[in-house]
């Protein structure tokens, strides 16, 4: 009876490790055929050309991939801008503040967001906020498509990620933090800001960097609102804010774009263009991953 309880809980263990194997060598099956695929543009091209190059045109062998890292991460810092503080207050609502009738209403429709299709969040930026935009900002160029169009729809897709993590970075708070508090006679409110938040922060910190690689790997959503010019960003007009007003392209729209007619050279430069995302993505997650480490130490 024994051996075969042993055989049993070894075959288990052998089971769930064989099962993390597998995932492990999915993901490094996956980076070395897009890097093999890439590998002839940074050696015809060069890393320096191919990063910092200014002008993508596949017709003259111009694969500069400059305009898309800056699109990226413009769009991604307006999503942030938009997304964090709405994600944060939110968390801190279903955490401290909601009632248990109100919380649960509002978290299954914050959760919900998350099982939205992103096409679905595309066309509710084209029908939307393009014209919305066009409306309230009647300037030269200004179509509505571009970077502040897609800022606000990809923040509204980061919003149940960081939620959800920094409402339970939030509750993990030990009860003693918040008893202290209130028993040297501050105000909830005080409470939540001098010390729930303070004591919650790596885990909060960790929710935004998550938002931020859930941001960077949104593809379709972006080439619906985004307007797909493969141009650097730059402002309207003397306000430096209105170079949200831009249109641009972004890492993963480019591929998304042109896998599908492209060949040769050019079909290496989007699979080079998926190794620099896959690295961009892939510090985005190690960080986050620290961050949670240093929270689950302290």
């Amino acid at each position: 009876m024994r051996t075969s309880r042993v055989i049993l809980d070894r075959s288990i263990r052998f089971f769930f490790l064989a099962t993390a194997l597998v995932s492990i060598i999915i993901v490094f099956l996956i980076l070395f055929f897009t890097l093999q695929e890439g590998l002839p543009t940074f050696t015809q091209l060069g890393i320096v050309e191919f990063l910092f190059g200014k002008i993508w045109r596949p017709g003259r062998d111009q694969y500069g991939i400059l305009p898309m890292i800056l699109g990226s991460v413009y769009v991604t810092i307006g999503a942030i801008l938009f997304g964090v503080p709405l994600a944060v207050f939110c968390a801190i609502f279903l955490a401290e503040i909601a009632p248990n009738s109100v919380r649960a209403v509002v978290r299954p429709a914050v959760e919900l967001l998350a099982g939205i299709p992103s096409v679905v969040y595309g066309l509710f930026g084209m029908v939307v906020l393009v014209p919305f935009i066009r409306k309230t900002f009647p300037m030269s160029g200004n179509s509505g498509f571009g970077l502040l169009a897609a800022s606000i729809v990809l923040a509204i897709m980061i919003l149940p990620t960081i939620t959800n993590i920094a409402e339970d970075a939030i509750r993990a708070v030990p009860r003693e933090y918040k008893e202290g508090s209130l028993a040297l006679g501050t105000t909830h409110w005080q409470t939540i800001v001098n010390v729930t938040l303070p004591a919650a922060r790596s885990g909060i910190v960790a929710a935004i960097i998550l938002g931020i690689g859930r941001a960077l790997g949104e593809t379709m959503a972006m080439i619906m609102v985004i307007g797909n010019s493969v141009i650097i960003p730059s402002p309207r007009g003397v306000n430096p804010l209105t170079i949200f007003l831009s249109q641009a392209r972004t890492l993963t729209g480019n591929i998304a774009v042109e896998i599908a007619y492209a060949t040769g050279l050019q079909e290496d430069a989007l699979f080079a263009t998926g190794v620099v995302l896959f690295v961009m993505i892939a510090i985005v997650n190690s960080t986050a991953r620290m961050l949670l480490r240093e929270r689950s130490i302290s």
